[in-house]
């Protein structure tokens, strides 16, 4: 296997907490080999060892690791970034922000790749949850205007029926490379993606309501099971040995 010291020495510096180091490490390849053989060792590196590394994001600088994830792989490292229990989702905001609407990417695309894995709406509900009364504001009237702090909820068969509903208010208005946007993309690019993250979003709303976390409702209290509301049904990314990880 080619590169296999430097993936071992890679996991080795995460293991150890050295971020730092094990992104020197990737850079310092990419600039000795070329973009090709950083993309040959990101795609052997596990999920969990590729999210140890992005999500220490830094807006100052461009990361070419950042550059250079594909949907699937950048995929598979969101879906378990709850492992860390960031309570803010500063770091998970922060990384999807930084490689969704990096320079000359498909945001689409990685929207997507998010959402056919298990557990994808669950990590695109944990995006939103800070702003999940104006995304129900969102849903209801297609603005982020709310008066009411918890807002007013209309069904998922509403929903559904309104899916491909004409914008009223257009990319260029909320085009902020943050939540707004990818708000927007979800509903009116990606409908049905967006009424399962929402659908997740309300039943982590409820816990928060009832003190409880969103694993704790009854199934006929109101518990959303994300197994059946992600477009995808498989993902190697949650297996035990991934989420073994240097966290």
């Amino acid at each position: 296997m080619q590169h296999l010291a430097l993936i071992e020495k890679t996991q080795s510096l995460i293991a150890a907490g050295d971020i730092v180091g094990a992104e020197h490490a990737l850079v310092a390849l990419a600039d000795a080999q070329g973009d090709g053989a950083l993309m040959e060792v990101l795609t052997q590196l596990p999920p969990k060892d590729v999210l140890a590394i992005i999500r220490e994001y830094d807006n100052s600088k461009a990361s070419i690791i950042n550059l250079m994830l594909t949907p699937e792989q950048f995929a598979r490292a969101v879906v378990i970034e709850k492992q860390y229990r960031d309570l803010t989702r500063a770091h998970l905001r922060g990384m999807m922000n930084s490689v969704i609407f990096r320079d000359g990417a498909d945001s689409l695309a990685f929207l997507t790749a998010i959402g056919d894995l298990e557990g994808g709406s669950e990590a695109l509900a944990d995006y939103f949850e800070e702003k999940w009364s104006r995304i129900e504001a969102f849903a209801r009237t297609g603005t982020f205007d709310t008066v009411e702090d918890d807002g007013a909820m209309i069904d998922e068969d509403d929903l559904r029926a309104n899916a491909w509903a004409r914008p009223r208010i257009e990319l260029d208005e909320v085009a902020d490379q943050d939540w707004m946007q990818t708000a927007w993309l979800l509903r009116h690019e990606l409908p049905d993606l967006f009424i399962e993250m929402l659908v997740v979003l309300r039943a982590k709303a409820r816990a928060f309501e009832l003190g409880l976390d969103a694993e704790d409702l009854e199934e006929d209290d109101g518990k959303v099971e994300t197994r059946d509301t992600d477009l995808g049904k498989a993902t190697p990314a949650a297996r035990e040995s991934d989420e073994e990880s240097a966290i």
